[in-house]
């Protein structure tokens, strides 16, 4: 029993580790950055994709808008810990993770995020 439940930490603790994760390769530090990680085969992932270039194009010299294709890379999924896509993750400006949205996410809903975001000291 001891054994389950100190496995059953261990893969807690190595899960929340990567949901957490902030690749350098992806978050610039300094720059409130959203990730959107998807496919280009995806619906609903395609349906982000206007949602995503309205966005960078508002955006710009402001936010960091990156698109990673988890089924073309899906070591990069793995690392960021996703259940599903589309899923966004939303880091501030010290390259700190401050939520996740799961699924289609209005560019109403994105740019509120992103103010918020950009808002703090």
């Amino acid at each position: 029993m001891f054994k389950r439940l100190a496995l059953t930490i261990a893969i807690s603790v190595v899960c929340v580790g990567l949901a957490n994760a902030a690749p350098k390769d992806y978050v610039e530090n300094g720059v409130v950055t959203v990730i959107d990680l998807g496919a280009t085969s995806c619906i609903p992932c395609k349906m982000m994709a206007p949602v995503l270039e309205k966005v960078k194009e508002d955006y710009k010299g402001r936010a960091s808008v990156v698109f990673i294709d988890v089924w073309k890379a899906p070591d990069v999924g793995k690392e960021f810990g996703i259940r599903s896509i589309p899923t966004q993750i939303f880091y501030n400006k010290k390259g700190i993770e401050t939520q996740r949205h799961e699924g289609f996410l209005d560019e109403e809903s994105m740019k509120g995020i992103l103010d918020q975001l950009l808002s703090e000291k």
